[in-house]
């Protein structure tokens, strides 16, 4: 079919391209060991989902709906996080997920039964409040009053009013980046080392996921930089 004989609207997707990139991001798992996850909320175009898992280790979610979407398209690993869960969300959500990150200390104790009884590694979203964002700030999950993970000061209280509130997590997640460079991603690196070290050190963390808003497939995109940093955080912790 011609192009200009296409019915619209219509989505029209480069196959070829898609699979370049992907071939970016898994020569980026490849050297590093880490795992690359495809974002549905950025890109769900689901008959794309068989191309794309060949290459990258699963999915993750913003929601239920899109949790069973990379369940059912994909069936690799399954990522989800939210703001916020409804109770019966969390009984369908730890049938079909790998993993779940929490958006508070008080969200992570109401909800962490459920994923211990069912295997689920859980983690907690922190925020570092550093901000990277210049032109995006619009997006900036660290702009003053943002509600998207917790910040030291308020983990600390949390802690020092229950100091086994985080028992069983394994991992924590911080998304701070908006079609950014990886010398942004080195710099909030640093801060959430320095804010959430002690964290990282302990025994029974097992992964730290980096978020998205990484153009890790720009041209001018610093990838030994990325690597640099994945590298030091499996060297340090």
């Amino acid at each position: 079919m011609k192009i200009n004989e296409l019915p619209t609207p219509c989505y029209v997707i480069d196959e070829n391209i898609i699979e370049e990139n992907c071939k970016v991001l898994a020569d980026v798992m490849k050297k590093t060991g880490c795992h690359v996850l495809l974002a549905q909320k950025a890109f769900s175009n689901y008959a794309l989902y068989p191309l794309i898992g060949k290459y990258l280790s699963g999915t993750t979610a913003s929601g239920l709906y899109e949790a069973r979407l990379g369940r059912e398209e994909m069936g690799r690993e399954n990522h989800v996080f939210a703001p916020a869960y409804k109770d019966e969300d969390m009984d369908e959500l730890v049938k079909i997920c790998d993993h779940v990150v929490f958006n508070s200390v008080n969200q992570l104790i109401c909800h962490k039964e459920k994923c211990i009884n069912n295997r689920v590694s859980f983690g907690l979203r922190v925020n570092p409040e550093h901000s990277t964002q210049g032109d995006h700030a619009i997006y900036d999950p660290c702009a003053p009053g943002s509600r998207l993970g917790v910040t030291e000061e308020n983990l600390k209280k949390a802690l020092q009013k229950n100091p086994d509130a985080l028992a069983g997590m394994e991992g924590i997640h911080f998304h701070t980046l908006c079609e950014q460079n990886s010398d942004d991603l080195e710099k909030t690196l640093n801060v959430v080392e320095e804010k959430f070290g002690f964290l990282m050190q302990s025994d029974s963390i097992k992964w730290v996921n980096f978020g998205g808003g990484h153009h890790i497939t720009r041209d001018d995109y610093d990838i030994k930089r990325l690597e640099n940093c994945i590298n030091h955080v499996k060297r340090t912790y």
